[in-house]
């Protein structure tokens, strides 16, 4: 019986992890490594906390983070000027950069976009 309320607690405590999607979240290789695992669509938005068109992106995807359409993508922030390896990692070259994954895989990247029907599509990719 403890066995089950257990596993029951640390599957809902996974889930929370996993379910990110409510509020962009700092980047974390773990993060993203275990909501690509889980199959979890993902945009990395990469901003830097002095640049304007970040400034501009960032109110569009928290209000589309929380729509019923995309309430299972994961969005993970990641700071231009201090992650570097992740940049690296990314092949990102400037801030303002939007990257969409669907199962582990790039399906989208928009750079300096701040219209909201853009951005949007780029959402859209991570869908079924």
């Amino acid at each position: 019986m403890q066995v089950s309320r257990f596993l029951a607690a640390a599957g809902l405590a996974l889930a929370s992890q996993l379910s990110l999607a409510a509020s962009p979240k700092a980047f974390t290789q773990a993060d993203f490594d275990a909501l690509t695992h889980a199959g979890k669509p993902i945009v990395v938005d990469v901003s830097a906390v002095w640049c304007p068109t970040c400034k501009a992106q960032k109110p569009i995807i928290e209000r589309l983070a929380v729509q019923p359409a995309y309430r299972d993508v994961a969005v993970l922030s990641v700071d231009f000027d201090a992650d570097k390896k992740v940049l690296k990692e990314f092949g990102v070259g400037s801030q303002s950069t939007l990257i969409a994954f669907k199962g582990g895989r790039e399906v989208a990247r928009s750079v300096g976009d701040t219209s909201p029907a853009g951005i949007e599509r780029l959402f859209q990719k991570t869908g079924p």
